[in-house]
């Protein structure tokens, strides 16, 4: 592991006339009291977050994305640079001094794409470095994995890159939040689309990533597919990092199925995508019908990997640099003044989450775990991308507008892959959190001595 420790400018504090109050004052004596202490409580002028991503693996692209908007969003915390959606979040108590006054340091590790691992890099964050609050992600299965550490050990986790259902569903946590939404979420708004474009007598073919993620994306795109009309011909589980996908494409040619669902996601989505259109996918007709391929989740890191094979092909996403809102010009600004590219979806989700856990950390006036979890229950929020959002008490999963986004065919720079096909608002994919079960847990937890 990493640490990274950026140097400060310049030191904040709430006001001159209360720098020395701030200094000796503990953070757990402000609002509600909080006379016993908690896991990794900032006793000095600095707290620490941890950064935990996948730097290694199929999903690396994402996680190196993911690492530079969680370095953007320490620097916009602690005054540095111009500030980026500190300026358009509403409402915030974001002052741009650090959180609670004090300057926010970070650690990195990375994943591996590997549950174990992430488990373990987590833990040495919150044991050895005394993190207040982990974040990252890009598997669904390291955000589980992580999650229920997190809340063992009293530490909240801002879940990354993260599309499972069961993340905010059967494996919820207390102390885990998501932004990003859910395969759920996706067949909702794709469903409709597919059978508007392609007709509602289809029959599909599903290749799937064989973890939580690929599980429960396969029945969602099953479920909202079958609705309008389509027949599922057979589904194919693949491993995580298979890179060759021929063995399981070769089958598809011979099933009678006229679509293929690709429910893989970063480098192994680009490599199956594009040994299928190698393998002449896109210019046969079964079934009397154009063959079509489809790609649930899409982003545009995977988009840029797959090339032209991406043109026409439909698909989800969070959120999309080209968005016309006053959030997405200024993070998409400040992310391309520092890396000279716009941001991914990644990239998004992880700079918001870290600047949702200050807020609430400064709405609370603690860093007790309990009140910051309260302040970000039934938040709601705006100016940060998506439109006016929830993280809903019940299950801490964000409600949002859903984008349904196509491979541009007409691209103007190696960046416009991926166009915005259609808006979904965000009260056609709000569900009963019900339908996916679960216990967040309770809100006081034994903490470090886990």
């Amino acid at each position: 592991m990493t640490k990274l420790i950026r140097p400060s400018r310049r030191r904040f504090l709430h006001g001159t006339a209360l720098a020395g109050a701030a200094l000796a004052t503990p953070a757990f004596f402000t609002r509600g009291a909080w006379a016993a202490d908690f896991c990794n409580n900032p006793a000095g002028s600095t707290v620490t977050l941890g950064f935990n991503v996948p730097q290694t693996g199929p999903y690396a692209d994402e996680g190196k994305d993911e690492l530079r908007a969680f370095e953007l969003a320490v620097k916009h915390l602690n005054g540095e640079g111009d500030g980026g959606m500190l300026s358009t979040f509403k409402p915030s108590n974001l002052k741009g001094n650090g959180i609670l006054g004090r300057k926010v340091e970070f650690v990195t590790g990375d994943t591996q794409t590997k549950s174990d691992a992430a488990r373990a890099t987590a833990r040495r964050m919150i044991e050895k470095d005394g993190v207040i609050m982990v974040s990252g992600g890009s598997s669904s299965g390291v955000a589980v994995a992580v999650q229920s550490l997190c809340q063992e050990m009293g530490v909240l986790f801002m879940a990354g890159l993260t599309h499972s259902n069961d993340t905010t569903g059967k494996d919820k946590r207390r102390y885990g939040f998501r932004h990003f939404f859910n395969a759920y979420q996706s067949g909702v708004a794709l469903g409709s689309v597919l059978a508007e474009a392609y007709g509602k007598e289809r029959r599909a073919y599903h290749l799937t990533a064989d973890y939580t993620w690929g599980w429960t994306q396969e029945e969602s795109i099953k479920n909202a597919t079958e609705a309008q009309g389509w027949e599922t011909v057979q589904t194919v589980r693949t491993p995580l990092g298979a890179g060759d996908f021929s063995q399981y494409l070769t089958p598809v040619l011979n099933s009678g199925a006229d679509v293929l669902i690709l429910n893989h996601y970063g480098g192994d989505m680009v490599n199956s995508l594009t040994q299928a259109v190698q393998f002449g996918m896109r210019d046969k007709q079964v079934n009397g019908k154009q063959f079509e391929i489809v790609v649930p989740l899409y982003s545009e890191l995977m988009a840029e990997g797959a090339g032209e094979n991406v043109k026409g092909i439909f698909g989800t996403s969070n959120w999309s640099w080209q968005l016309d809102n006053d959030g997405t010009k200024a993070f998409a600004k400040s992310f391309g003044q520092v890396y000279g590219r716009p941001p991914s979806q990644a990239a998004h989700t992880c700079y918001v989450q870290t600047l949702l856990y200050a807020n609430a950390v400064e709405t609370a006036g603690t860093f007790a775990p309990p009140e910051v979890i309260k302040a970000l229950e039934g938040f709601e929020f705006d100016g940060m991308g998506n439109g006016p959002t929830l993280y809903r008490d019940t299950d801490h999963q964000c409600f949002k507008d859903v984008l349904v986004v196509q491979g541009n065919e007409k691209p103007t720079s190696q960046f416009d892959l991926l166009k915005v096909y259609k808006i979904v608002p965000r009260s056609e994919v709000t569900y009963d959190p019900s339908i996916f079960g679960g216990e967040l847990g309770p809100y006081d937890v034994a903490g470090c001595a886990a």
